[in-house]
């Protein structure tokens, strides 16, 4: 199934995210930031924010940074809290769509450094509109297959919540729902004792594009560069990664 793909490339931008945790708190606290700036500091009230909270906490950023960006963005500390949105689109080895999300505070700079990656990296930065068609922003949950979950019950469970979806494969489960959904089968799944390997709005391909190893490994290596960027929150593709090339990242991980 389709679900497959996307277990494995999150699985491993998660890898790479994880090994700078340094960069990737300094990231997080600009989500947090942006969110209290725009919704107010109250994450019961703000939905955004206590997205951005959970995504905090679930890598362990300390209590204290994550109050600290919540009090800076809604105005309670002294500090520039403009910070821009911006989605950038393109296209990598083999024609491969990439949606890259952004937090800015100077979009030149950020777009020309982003620009300069692309062609670093043999891709092609594209006007707005080009790749975003091919993408759905949903709220995915994978979760690992373990003795104690039943996959019917778990199911049951995000069904009642109001999922779009719920798949199997030989490793996890994956729940989709649309973003306005993500809170309440968080809820459930946290009441219910489940924990989720990954929990985050995602852009998922509507469609996953075949290519070859080498063009994949230059897409995953133009993703990784991207990812790299302080001002970049996120990166998204419609790759379908070959086995061989899972087979590699895995023996790297």
């Amino acid at each position: 199934m389709s679900g497959h793909s996307h277990w494995s490339g999150i699985k491993h931008k998660k890898g790479a995210n994880d090994a700078k945790r340094g960069k990737l708190f300094s990231k997080l606290a600009k989500h947090i930031i942006a969110a209290a700036s725009h919704g107010g500091g109250d994450p019961e009230a703000n939905l955004h924010l206590k997205y951005a909270i959970d995504r905090a906490k679930a890598v362990s950023m300390p209590k204290d940074n994550i109050e600290r960006a919540i009090k800076r963005g809604a105005g309670i500390l002294n500090g520039e809290a403009d910070l821009f949105e911006i989605m950038y689109e393109g296209y990598g080895s083999g024609g491969i769509a990439l949606l890259v999300e952004g937090l800015t505070d100077n979009r030149n700079r950020t777009s020309a450094e982003v620009r300069k990656i692309f062609d670093r990296k043999g891709g092609n930065l594209g006007s707005p509109g080009s790749v975003a068609w091919q993408f759905e922003k949903k709220g995915l949950f994978l979760i690992q297959r373990l003795d104690g979950i039943d996959a019917d019950r778990l199911m049951e469970l995000a069904l009642e919540a109001d999922a779009d979806g719920f798949d199997e494969a030989d490793e996890h489960f994956e729940i989709t729902c649309s973003p306005e959904n993500f809170i309440s089968i968080k809820d459930v799944l946290d009441q219910n004792e489940i924990d989720a390997e990954i929990a985050e709005l995602s852009y998922l391909p509507t469609n996953q594009i075949a290519a070859s190893p080498d063009d994949s490994r230059k897409v995953l290596g133009l993703m990784e560069d991207l990812e790299d960027h302080d001002d970049v929150q996120g990166v998204y593709s419609n790759l379908e990664i070959p086995e061989e090339v899972l087979a590699e990242l895995k023996a790297e991980a």
